[in-house]
């Protein structure tokens, strides 16, 4: 892993915690997935601080590089992150389907009974 490279990872990782404490302050970020972000920063820092993990693992697997190990890596988590959180937009657009629906259903019922109410009087 070229010096360079070394040295994007490692200020890319510490903009992306900066980042991240400052959305947990202004309360814009929920903690949970901020963990996310803060645990993939670090792991790149150590990836960047100490490149012979990369290498042994790149190793294992039998990809040619290690920066080719670190792009793929980088690749899969960040899917596996997308993955969750369309399934956490799913599971809350479906909520909000049915509370605009609940919503609409006692309108309507408090509707219906103030015109009843009004014809009775």
């Amino acid at each position: 892993m070229t010096t360079i490279l070394r040295i994007v990872l490692i200020v890319a990782c510490f903009i992306t915690y900066c980042y991240a404490l400052r959305k947990i302050r202004k309360s814009q970020m929920q903690i949970e997935d901020s963990i996310f972000w803060i645990v993939f920063s670090v792991a790149l820092v150590l990836l960047s601080i100490f490149p012979a993990i990369a290498y042994v693992i790149s190793d294992l697997l039998g990809i040619g590089t290690p920066v080719n190990f670190v792009f793929l890596a980088m690749i899969f988590i960040l899917l596996f992150k997308v993955f969750s959180m369309s399934i956490k937009l799913s599971q809350l657009e479906y909520k909000i389907k049915n509370l605009v629906q609940q919503i609409a259903i006692d309108n309507y019922e408090k509707e219906e009974k103030k015109q009843k109410d009004s014809r009775t009087k």
